[in-house]
């Protein structure tokens, strides 16, 4: 009998990869896709071996659609044993919104949201029609509030949260179930292509591992959860968020901000 499908995107790097580790552990065969092929091969070959599952890498930048669609189009003869779909790809920006250059905020858009609406209205229907699926969306605590100095960067993940909840409350009675988990601060290499120094002060709660953060999520995502804020620490910061008032928020979320790119400046100015 043929083995179930999940399908990773993101996978080259932190949670993706351990997201991966996980479902492979749980038995499940692998089609991991990111920009880094070489990783991909690395990590394929790794789990395959580990696990004995077929790991298959392709290689695929998400901000582009016609990339995406080649990718369905790789997915579409496995339809019938697609099983769960993670939207992990993902980046951010970081500064003021006017310093930003307009095509990587778009792109960051097209990462974020674009790309995650046009695989999962692909794969959505099939899982339906196999009445059985789960799709993982990897949202963040960024989602609940909005982000001066991240400010598209928040407003992407909002999106990510609100249409997985809509998408989970559509899906119900289908055999079909759609998770948004919203980590908080973790140590991948997000920040670095955000533009923060290595030392840079996290925002909010201290750091999780991205294994910690992947496991919290892949748990939450096979009981059918629809919001999983991953650890206790990161959501206490989310009740506040949510009981604060407006304003108070964005001071604190800018404040934070600042000591960021105050510490960036400082470490790029010659000694």
């Amino acid at each position: 009998m043929s083995r179930s499908l999940a399908v990773v995107t993101g996978a080259s790097s932190g949670i993706g990869t351990d997201l991966a580790e996980l479902l492979a552990e749980a038995g499940y065969d692998l089609l991991l896709t990111a920009r880094r092929l070489d990783r991909l091969g690395e990590l394929a070959d790794r789990l395959s071996v580990s696990h004995a599952v077929t790991c298959t890498s392709f290689a695929a930048d998400l901000a582009s659609p016609a990339e995406v669609q080649r990718l369905i189009e790789a997915l579409a003869p496995d339809r019938s044993r697609l099983a769960i779909l993670v939207n992990n790809a993902g980046f951010g920006t970081h500064g003021f919104f006017h310093d930003i250059p307009t095509d990587r905020d778009l792109e960051m858009i097209d990462v974020n949201c674009r790309a995650l609406v046009q695989l999962t209205k692909a794969v959505l229907p099939w899982m339906i029609a196999n009445r059985s699926g789960r799709i993982l969306n990897i949202a963040s605590v960024a989602s609940f509030q909005p982000g001066p100095l991240m400010a598209v960067y928040y407003a992407s993940k909002a999106f990510v949260l609100s249409l997985s909840e809509a998408l989970a409350n559509e899906c119900q009675g289908t055999g079909v179930t759609v998770t948004a988990a919203c980590p908080g601060p973790t140590t991948t290499e997000f920040g670095v292509a955000a533009g923060f120094h290595a030392d840079a002060p996290t925002s909010g709660a201290p750091a999780m591992t991205s294994s910690a953060v992947a496991r919290l999520s892949f748990d939450a995502m096979m009981r059918g959860t629809r919001v999983e804020v991953t650890g206790i620490r990161n959501r206490i910061v989310v009740a506040f968020s949510r009981l604060l008032p407006r304003g108070f928020v964005l001071r604190t979320v800018r404040a934070i901000q600042e000591r960021r790119r105050r510490s960036r400046e400082g470490r790029s100015r010659p000694s």
